[in-house]
């Protein structure tokens, strides 16, 4: 690499700041002049927003996208002596979640092409569950890299096993399938709001959406202390709660998260266009799924080798994840599987790359990485 060479990171959370940077530091100043820091006007007026933008009747805040998850299975009251299907290839942060209610994973393989949960072994383990295990109550099935999974099997096996979904949306903000938003469809949704997400804030934070009044306000007492008066604890809670300046930050951005996810989407259609007639082939869409690119992942045998050479031209990667949850140290041989083993999982994190994704990409800097692409 030259030293004229432009040089491309694989992300860069620090730019969506400094893209709305004025509009960021209003928003934050305003939170900071308030005197309210905690579940306030400004945490209230996101969740009014967020709910209307997802096009769902409630979102409550929280902490990061884990608690999301963990408090809205205890408020489907799940935890110790439930099952909870999910998959290996996902962040730890899914397994860990079903993990902090005292609930059981059980962790089934995904499909190849798209690295999303296999819904005909889903269907499988509902009919026939794994002998050994608690009652299946719920799935968490992961929209994952940006697309939506092939929920509609999903859901109608749990409805006739009267399991509940819980769609983890925490890299889908905005993806679709078959023109319905993801988030929408099962009985709740949870978003991770870190810093590269979609939606991302500028420090931690996570919002879960339902059109479940009761379940809302169930999770709302849950998330600070189980309380429904202030210091009076009517059931078992936890400290999970979504800080002001982090929700005003937060109300900016989602006034530019549709333009963002476009940004993406033609992003992706670049490198398409650049792989195109290469020997790497361009990530597959699920039919009717509209594909908002949190990550744009290439399978690739090689991977080693064909990140040094991008490196080397002054292109960044990333591999989202190197190790499945199933094959971590915390989690081998103790968590149990579905019938396949989740042997597609063990394949593709040996395979998996993601190229720079992130909506204040450059033209040059897209350019660039099409230029190295087409040299491939």
């Amino acid at each position: 690499m030259n030293a004229t060479t432009i040089t491309v990171p694989q992300a860069d959370p620090g730019a969506s700041y400094r893209a709305h940077k004025e509009e960021i530091d209003a928003a934050a100043l305003r939170a900071l002049g308030s005197g309210w820091y905690i579940l306030g006007k400004e945490g209230e007026a996101f969740e009014k927003e967020y709910a209307a933008w997802q096009g769902q009747k409630r979102a409550v805040g929280c902490a990061n996208g884990t608690d999301a998850l963990a408090l809205t299975l205890r408020g489907m009251g799940i935890g110790p002596g439930c099952t909870v299907v999910t998959v290996s290839h996902t962040a730890v942060a899914t397994v860990a979640a079903i993990e902090m209610t005292g609930a059981t994973p059980l962790l089934v393989d995904i499909d190849p092409d798209t690295f999303t949960m296999d819904a005909d072994e889903l269907v499988a383990v509902l009919d026939d569950p794994p002998p050994g295990l608690p009652p299946i109550r719920a799935i968490i099935p992961v929209h994952l890299y940006g697309q939506a999974c092939d929920l509609d099997p999903m859901l109608a096996a749990c409805r006739a096993h009267g399991v509940m979904v819980i769609e983890d949306c925490s890299q889908a903000h905005g993806a679709s399938l078959t023109g319905r938003k993801v988030g929408t469809m099962g009985d709740a949704a949870c978003f991770s709001l870190y810093p590269t997400k979609n939606l991302g804030a500028l420090g931690d934070g996570g919002v879960l959406t339902t059109d479940d009044e009761a379940l809302a306000d169930r999770i709302g007492a849950i998330r600070q202390y189980g309380w429904k008066e202030r210091y009076i604890s009517d059931g078992v809670g936890v400290n999970s709660r979504l800080d002001e300046i982090q929700a005003a930050i937060l109300r900016v951005k989602l006034n530019y998260l549709d333009a963002g996810n476009a940004r993406r989407q033609a992003i992706a259609a670049a490198y398409d266009e650049a792989l195109a007639g290469t020997r790497y082939a361009a990530p597959i869409r699920r039919v009717g799924s509209g594909h908002v690119f949190h990550q744009y992942v290439l399978r690739v045998p090689e991977r080693a080798a064909l990140m040094a050479r991008l490196r080397a031209e002054g292109v960044a990667t990333a591999i989202h994840y190197p190790s499945p949850v199933h094959l971590q140290p915390a989690y081998r041989g103790r968590t149990p599987l579905g019938p396949a083993g989740c042997a597609e999982t063990a394949r593709a994190a040996a395979e998996v790359m993601s190229l720079p994704m992130f909506p204040e990409l450059t033209d040059a800097q897209v350019g660039h990485v099409c230029t190295v692409l087409r040299g491939l």
